[in-house]
């Protein structure tokens, strides 16, 4: 076998090495990859595990990661009923559907313009909503805390929802998968006597799913876990959101961990739920999204 291997070709052992080579990176590479993913996903089980458990279960040390002659309901329904966040639940519905609503008309509808008309200002006008991508949030909180109280805006919904309606992200997202689609699609569809509404509502939209299904995750999310601005516009207790819920709760319920993992619960399932139901289009439309510039 020694003097077999010895009077191989040079080219046959340097191929068989690298074959060995890339199979033992893939091996180290999905080590790590797992070894990672259990990482971050043990605090999420722990929380699930703990939100069904009671509070002398919660607390034991070492801590209990599975006990399902334990678990029981009680605890979000305790949680959803008595200390309100049924009601808290329905404003973050409310809001993060609206604005992810809104985000996705106008981004999508100024992305196909910027992608397809020319106008004078264009380039301009783009480089100007990109920039304000730079602007920190804190910087515009004041000033806008103002225009929504000139506009008896502060503590209502509509308030939470207007400064967030137009996303310079989104707008950039759509546009740069829209440069994507052939112009002799629409240079077609315009032949054929299409109007430029038909055009973007049924050509355009339907080939831009995956960029639409990656926006509202992103959208959805942002509105879902804001926390700054609603704190800032909302002074009303029935108006809170899940995360001006949670701060508050937590404050409250300081020892009572097992009330608390059923609260954050509440908070992340329709997150979990939503990106579990557009996850194949929301990794198409992010890896799609910037191929052309």
């Amino acid at each position: 076998m020694a003097a077999t291997a010895m009077n191989q070709p040079p080219a046959v052992i340097y191929m068989k090495r690298r074959k060995w080579g890339e199979l033992i990176g893939l091996v180290l590479g999905l080590f790590v990859l797992i070894a990672g993913a259990i990482w971050m996903l043990l605090p999420l089980v722990w929380m699930l595990s703990a939100s069904l458990m009671p509070l002398s279960e919660v607390i034991k040390v070492p801590p209990i990661w599975f006990a399902p002659a334990k678990y029981s309901l009680g605890n979000y329904i305790e949680v959803w009923g008595r200390v309100g966040f049924a009601g808290f639940f329905f404003n973050s519905v409310f809001v993060a559907f609206t604005i992810t609503f809104a985000q996705l008309l106008t981004s999508s509808m100024a992305g196909f313009a910027f992608a397809r008309y020319q106008f004078p200002g264009r380039s301009a006008i783009f480089i100007v909503i990109l920039s304000t991508m730079m602007i920190p949030f804190q910087v515009i909180m004041i000033p806008l805390f103002i225009m929504m109280a000139r506009l008896h805006f502060v503590n209502t919904y509509w308030g939470m929802i207007i400064p967030a309606i137009v996303s310079p992200f989104g707008i950039f997202m759509m546009r740069q998968f829209m440069l994507g689609v052939p112009k002799p699609l629409i240079e077609a569809a315009r032949i054929d006597g299409a109007s430029e509404p038909y055009i973007f509502g049924k050509i355009m939209l339907p080939l831009c799913k995956p960029a639409i299904a990656a926006l509202a995750i992103f959208a959805f999310l942002g509105s879902w876990d804001n926390f700054l601005w609603p704190l800032i516009v909302i002074n009303s207790k029935q108006l809170w959101t899940l995360p001006i819920a949670m701060s508050r709760f937590t404050e409250q319920y300081i020892s009572q961990t097992h009330l608390q993992m059923a609260g954050a619960s509440i908070m992340f399932i329709p997150v979990l739920i939503v990106f579990l139901l557009m996850q194949r289009n929301f990794i198409e439309g992010i890896a799609l999204s910037g191929l052309k510039g």
